[in-house]
């Protein structure tokens, strides 16, 4: 039996050490891409509450821009990483000129909304309460954040389609030196513009939105160098944009898989900012805390999202490539794997809460507030790393309309009504609120489990067949 549970669960040396040569980048890029934000936190929370809540706030609304670009890219992807695995050159080629006009669309879209309608989005989040704070303040630096923001849309959207395009031919350092020559540039420009040091001008949270704008340029202008110098190898980019032409056909099949992946990331991506929103009802100090906590379970949770990355690269091959036994062999190894780090993970969360909030400048009840959320994060993190990942093998099949339900619709029909209740008709605290929201995702592991049995997602979605 012991043998069995080995041969089904664990992989073998060679699997794991294949395993790690493809996300030790994607976990060094991420890890200190979200070290680097955590940074930043800290010296916007040096600001103040306002400075720090008002950038919290932005950041929830491009959080759905980026969700946006991620569900868009995804679809496309999904498609890449299977004519990369069948070694369809010109599929991969399509793939990457559709990411290109989808960024392209979808950014003018985005400044247009956030521009435009910009103050009763920054309200939503703004409730008087007796924990205090200037509003009034929060709502300017918000506004003063969000219009430098939007100059760095664009050039984030490109980045992404140069960087995915990469992963799936299994080159995963580039993207992890142009995050990092981006992200210590954003570090140094916001250490000097946030607070005028070296003869510049203390410009406060418009330094930090500055230095985010220029580091994401950086990391385009690395990327399209990288890959005009590589052409050779990446074949795929030679002449992409000779023209823009896709086939209609190629074209119709990303549109099917990517329509319910960009409805699911945007439509997610709201319901995570509208459960904020539900938590911010109990005051600006929920705000600061809440950011504090993502923050810092971001920079934990680097491993999980390396994890879903390599799912969707390793297992999408191996469906590309018609290995679909091998696939789900190798699905169910990475999905164990996962779940055993993260319930370690999980505990050095609950161990570190006490500690995190004490880096922030800011007020004793944001600090024990972020303590008691980050514990339950922690508590949470080991079922949030087993629904990734289920979410990301569904997903590499070509089964994003499962995924849409999967992921989008529970937000929606049971994540944000329960905040919405609790936080509306009841007098409990926002850590109560926070638990139920959490462990509501106790029920999406069960469906994942039972979705991951069926072998439903386990296609080939390019064949010629």
């Amino acid at each position: 039996m012991l043998n069995t549970f080995k041969k089904k669960l664990i992989g073998s040396r060679q699997f794991y050490r294949s395993l790690l040569i493809l996300i030790i980048p994607i976990i060094i890029q991420q890890g200190i891409t979200n070290f680097v934000n955590l940074l930043d936190n800290v010296m916007v929370g040096r600001l103040g509450t306002e400075s720090m809540s008002g950038v919290a706030i932005i950041n929830q609304l491009i959080f759905v821009f980026n969700l946006a670009i991620f569900g868009g890219l995804s679809g496309a992807s999904i498609y890449g990483a299977q004519f990369f695995g069948k070694g369809d050159y010109d599929g991969v080629r399509y793939a990457f000129r559709f990411k290109i006009i989808y960024s392209l669309i979808m950014t003018a879209v985005a400044v247009g909304i956030l521009y435009s309608f910009h103050e009763p989005l920054i309200s939503l989040f703004l409730t008087d309460s007796a924990s205090g704070g200037d509003l009034i303040l929060t709502q300017r630096e918000a506004t003063t954040y969000l219009f430098l923001m939007l100059i760095g849309l664009l050039p984030f959207a490109l980045s992404q389609s140069y960087a995915s395009t990469l992963r799936e031919a299994g080159e995963t350092v580039a993207p992890m030196v142009a995050s990092c020559i981006a992200i210590f540039t954003n570090l140094i420009l916001n250490y000097i513009l946030i607070f005028g040091h070296f003869g510049a001008p203390r410009l406060g949270v418009a330094g930090a939105a500055i230095g985010t704008v220029i580091s994401r340029y950086v990391e385009l202008l690395y990327l399209v160098i990288y890959v005009l110098h590589t052409s050779k190898k990446y074949v795929f980019f030679q002449k992409a944009f000779k023209s823009l032409y896709i086939p209609a056909e190629i074209t119709k099949k990303i549109l099917l898989t990517s329509s319910p992946l960009i409805c699911n990331e945007i439509l997610w991506s709201m319901g995570v900012a509208m459960i904020n929103q539900c938590y911010s009802t109990r005051g600006l100090a929920v705000v600061a805390a809440t950011n504090i906590t993502s923050t810092a379970w971001n920079l934990f949770c680097v491993i999980m999202f390396a994890m879903g990355s390599a799912v969707s690269i390793i297992v999408g091959q191996q469906l590309g490539a018609g290995e679909i036994e091998r696939a789900k062999d190798t699905d169910t190894k990475l999905i164990f794997f996962t779940l055993i780090l993260h319930i370690g993970i999980g505990f050095l969360i609950i161990v570190s809460a006490p500690f995190v909030p004490l880096i922030y400048n800011t007020e004793q009840t944001v600090r024990d507030l972020a303590t008691q959320l980050l514990r339950v994060a922690g508590l949470a993190l080991p079922l949030h790393a087993f629904a990734h990942v289920t979410y990301f093998t569904l997903r590499c099949g070509g089964k994003t309309m499962v995924t849409f339900l999967f992921d989008c619709v529970f937000s929606w029909v049971i994540s944000f009504p329960i905040a919405f209740i609790l936080s509306r008709f009841t007098d409990l605290s926002v850590i109560w609120i926070y638990f139920c929201v959490q462990f509501a995702d106790a029920i999406k592991v069960i469906i994942g489990v039972i979705l991951l049995r069926s072998g439903i997602w386990a296609k080939n979605i390019v064949s010629d067949n």
